[in-house]
């Protein structure tokens, strides 16, 4: 099992980002975020403890939603440029993939055209040191071993799977997440959510994986809802939930849910959480028959009133069922054509969902057929 050296949690942790710089005696930060997090004074919160402390650092603000090779590129020379040591990760899943790109490649410049480290790329060396500050309840970029690019000249998004990638430190400060948008949270909570019902699902699934996404499950079942609604409460244990989550999916893979929800994202730049939102439910309903008695479990974990003594169908549906309703409490959409999808799309849809790697997780192998029918 691989996690981050160092994790930091609670209102307020990020205070501890420059005591941990001169510890570690790095000399200049560059710091990846996005337009909006700058913008939103949100990135500002942590270049001013740099600013305090007399830390030099650059910023790189570029990166886009789904971000795209292009993105990872200007990263890496930005990097060169900023003559820097060390990256700081602000931001919810776009910039914390963009920065892992980054860190590898230049730890690893023979895999500069980014697409080559598409899958479990053979990359030698560790990434650039990388101090992870997430600032949504949801991806788990700072503790897993798993980045997405977008290529958009081809239409598709790739997963890379490197231990080398890893953060060296996640500060999971609450504080940082409490600005986002409802709709943000939402959709990085149900993404939370399928990361940990797929890790519990997925065929490499295991005793000590297990544990994780369990505990996760029942967080993020109890406390989703409130959280979406601005409780900070809530908002604190969806974000310890969606951490635990990783720890757990990064060591074991995830499945179908994730393998077609990245072709959604390709095609129609749609937020992968709210992808993962709808399709959750009726890939849970595909694999039923091939989780034995986990769906049973996942019904406790949401609170269903006597799981443990219904027959293992009953328990199933009563799985499925609860994740639904939670999805549509939530306001998140239920239909592809919500997001844009279209029918003439979904033949290339299916077959880059069954090629992505996500897909090989799944605990019921599914035909091209199938997965178009999923879509439909």
């Amino acid at each position: 099992m691989i996690w981050n050296q160092t994790a930091y949690f609670g209102a307020g942790c990020i205070s501890v980002i420059p005591e941990e710089l001169q510890r570690r005696r790095f000399t200049k930060a560059m710091v990846v975020s996005d337009k909006v997090l700058v913008d939103s004074g949100v990135t500002a919160r942590v270049t001013a403890l740099l600013d305090e402390a007399r830390f030099p650092y650059e910023i790189y603000s570029d990166v886009l939603p789904n971000p795209p090779i292009e993105n990872v590129q200007a990263g890496v020379a930005a990097f060169a440029a900023a003559g820097a040591d060390v990256l700081i990760a602000v931001g919810g899943g776009s910039p914390q993939d963009t920065c892992k790109a980054i860190g590898i490649i230049t730890a690893n410049p023979e895999f500069s055209d980014v697409r080559s480290l598409e899958g479990v790329a053979a990359t030698t060396n560790p990434s650039v040191p990388i101090i992870a500050v997430p600032t949504t309840a949801g991806t788990a970029s700072e503790t897993t071993i798993n980045y997405v690019i977008t290529d958009v000249e081809r239409q598709r998004k790739f997963v890379c799977v490197d231990p080398h990638d890893i953060p060296i430190m996640a500060v999971v400060d609450p504080e940082m997440m409490a600005t986002a948008p409802r709709a943000l949270k939402v959709a990085t909570g149900l993404d939370a959510l399928t990361h940990a019902i797929e890790g519990y699902t997925t065929a490499e699934a295991w005793e000590l994986s297990d544990l994780f996404h369990l505990k996760a499950i029942q967080v993020i079942a109890a406390s989703l809802r409130a959280a979406a609604d601005g409780d900070p409460e809530a908002m604190e244990r969806m974000a310890l939930a969606q951490y635990v989550a990783g720890m757990g999916y990064s060591n074991v893979g995830l499945g179908l849910v994730h393998a077609m929800a990245h072709p959604l994202g390709a095609f129609y730049s749609a937020p992968h959480g709210v992808a993962n939102g709808i399709l959750l439910a009726p890939v849970m309903a595909f694999n039923a028959e091939a989780t034995g008695e986990r769906f049973r479990d996942i019904a406790a974990a949401f609170g269903v009133e006597g799981a443990a003594e219904m027959d293992i169908e009953t328990a199933r549906t009563a799985a499925i069922d609860a994740v639904a309703a939670l999805t549509r409490d939530l306001g998140n959409p239920t239909t592809l054509r919500e997001i844009g999808a279209k029918e003439e799309d979904i033949p290339a849809l299916a077959l880059a969902a069954y090629d992505d790697v996500c897909a090989g997780g799944n605990p019921r192998q599914a035909t091209v057929a199938e997965i178009e029918e999923l879509y439909r």
